[in-house]
């Protein structure tokens, strides 16, 4: 068994108490889906396979992405393929718009935040998730982590202002997942004693995150960015 693969036999409650991020970005989108007006145009810059579709089932949703992430990826639910540096749409033709774990696999991401920012509407907002401590993913598309500096500085370089910016847990957090992914490096008959060793740290750290108030040391940040 590998460490991708034991992700889908845990059960629900668990798989969100130990893959906190992943947790947070489902609810992250689904408060942002809520609050918007019925039938807003939506721009999902950087969708991927558009995995987040079912939160604006009532909105005119996009789905816009490059297309070069992970090989095995289906990205046949885009609506458009094409750089985020340069949209293909008017300016303020969206209401909202999303840019979820996408920032860093783009070479130039203050002009990806400048197309985002003239294509919402004024009064447009963005939800934006970016990484701060993560593995290099879709090699070679991927360029940069960042800080809670670094999005403050990237929104007002592309005139939006920052509504709220916070980390997705802190340090004990940050440790069990970092224990979590030690485990590929287990594979076959190794993966189970490695299992028994490492979950039950794993399981246990993220007890102890409200102790990290400062929140420096974070798996990424989550943030509602305004025109």
């Amino acid at each position: 068994m590998t460490y991708r693969g034991v992700q889908g036999w845990l059960p629900v409650g668990l798989r969100r108490y130990l893959l906190h991020f992943e947790a947070e970005i489902e609810r992250e989108v689904a408060e942002f889906a809520r609050v918007l007006p019925p039938g807003a145009r939506v721009l999902d810059a950087g969708a991927g396979e558009a995995r987040h579709a079912e939160y604006f089932s009532g909105d005119r949703y996009v789905a816009f992405d490059l297309a070069v992430g992970d090989a095995e990826w289906d990205y046949s639910k885009l609506d458009a393929v094409g750089d985020l540096a340069a949209l293909p749409f008017r300016d303020g033709a969206f209401a909202a718009a999303l840019n979820i774990v996408t920032l860093e696999h783009v070479a130039e991401p203050k002009q990806v935040l400048r197309e985002i920012a003239r294509v919402l509407s004024p009064g447009g907002r963005l939800l934006l998730i970016v990484p701060h401590e993560w593995e290099v993913h879709q090699s070679p598309h991927d360029y940069f982590r960042y800080t809670r500096h670094g999005v403050a500085y990237l929104a007002n370089q592309a005139g939006l202002q920052v509504e709220r910016c916070e980390a997705v847990g802190g340090y004990f957090r940050l440790m069990s997942r970092r224990w979590l992914n030690g485990l590929q490096f287990f594979p076959g008959l190794l993966f189970p004693l490695a299992a028994m060793l490492i979950a039950p740290l794993a399981l246990v750290l993220p007890l102890f995150d409200g102790l990290d108030t400062r929140r420096d040391f974070t798996l990424g940040y989550v943030a509602l960015l305004k025109k």
